[in-house]
């Protein structure tokens, strides 16, 4: 293609959770890099803020529809409806390079080049949450994402530590990079600390291993607050006296109460990047994380590790830094800093090199 035209995409994403972060991130930072995009969302709708952050962005036009996604349950149909529609979508804008946020989709007969981005997946999940394969019931799932995985011209994960869950469930094809999240700096800051403990996550969300936070916090001086859905499968959660629900906060609330707060605890189980971890280090938290390779790779010695299921171990890690002002200082410091290099420009131009990539391969393929 010539070097001055724009170059289009056609994305799939949800709003569900990181992946719109991930994507509102991607193309903002792609915006300048003169790229538009198509951005196709599927499962529940947007809420209005999200909306309003779509109408944000010159470069993004936005295509909407409720098919269910991969993951979800008595999914295929929609799926196979899905895929039709993003085909026609397809045709209409004639992208560049269709950046697929799922898996199976990229089985299509699609004309442009393919890029799958691998944020998570259901059998990595299950084997990393309850320590055994997914059952039978995810067999046709396993196929239906081996198939899509194999079928991509470009993967792309988050950290290597993904890329390698991936390929233990499904194996993978030769083209495989790993391009690091970004989010921006501006919208997370660090304010002068007070005394609390912070998270945010979905209580039943197992992956993410609250509930090991909870108990902790009974043996803690600090409160600890969580933002996020507080629900559960077992009914209302066991009051502690000093564990505070905050529900679902917008970004603006989550900033406000990231700023001063002196440390980010995320006892997680799988965490295939962590952009909420990310958050917390942009606004100068000391981190106490799960000890899974993913969070070794992203956070180094820029963080404090337990074991996940380990409730003493986190509640030691935590009261130390609560008692310890000069180390919680220090490790505040150093997620900060770490916390800089993962920027959506250095994202966005990672990602650039993929399509260009793409394309030359392309291009390449017609003339031999």
């Amino acid at each position: 293609m010539p070097v001055n035209k724009p170059l289009v995409l056609l994305m799939t994403a949800d709003a569900v959770g990181g992946v719109w972060t991930y994507a509102v991130e991607l193309m903002r930072a792609l915006s300048p890099l003169g790229v538009q995009t198509a951005l196709a969302i599927m499962g529940p709708a947007p809420t209005p803020a999200q909306r309003a952050e779509i109408r944000g962005l010159r470069n993004v036009e936005l295509f909407e529809s409720a098919y269910k996604l991969e993951w979800m349950d008595d999914a295929w149909e929609d799926v196979a409806r899905a895929g039709e529609w993003l085909l026609d979508l397809e045709s209409r804008i004639r992208p560049d390079v269709v950046h697929l946020n799922g898996y199976v989709h990229a089985a299509l007969a699609w004309h442009a080049p393919t890029l799958v981005a691998g944020h998570s997946c259901v059998l990595s999940w299950w084997a990393a949450v309850k320590g055994v394969p997914a059952p039978p019931l995810w067999d046709r799932y396993r196929c239906l994402v081996a198939h899509g995985l194999w079928a991509a011209d470009l993967l792309v994960t988050p950290t290597a530590a993904m890329l390698q869950c991936l390929e233990a469930q499904y194996g993978l094809p030769q083209n495989r990079r790993v391009i690091p999240n970004g989010r921006d700096a501006s919208i997370f800051w660090p304010a002068k600390k007070q005394g609390y403990v912070f998270s945010a996550g979905r209580f039943w969300d197992e992956a993410k291993n609250l509930e090991t936070l909870r108990i902790a916090a009974e043996e803690l001086p600090w409160p600890v607050y969580v933002a996020g859905d507080s629900c559960c499968e077992n009914g209302p959660l066991p009051r502690v006296s000093n564990l505070h629900l905050l529900g679902r906060l917008s970004t603006d609330d989550l900033a406000q109460w990231l700023a001063p707060a002196s440390i980010y605890a995320l006892p997680a189980r799988y965490e295939p990047f962590g952009l909420s971890v990310l958050e917390a280090a942009l606004a100068g938290c000391a981190l106490v994380l799960g000890d899974i390779p993913s969070l070794r790779e992203v956070w180094g010695g820029a963080a404090l590790y337990v074991p996940p299921d380990d409730h003493k171990s986190l509640a030691d890690a935590l009261r130390t830094l609560i008692r310890d002002v000069q180390l919680r200082t220090e490790m505040a410091s150093r997620s900060r800093r770490r916390a800089q290099n993962f920027t959506p420009r250095r994202m966005a131009r990672s990602y650039l090199v993929a399509y260009r990539l793409l394309l030359n391969w392309r291009d390449l393929s017609l003339e031999s």
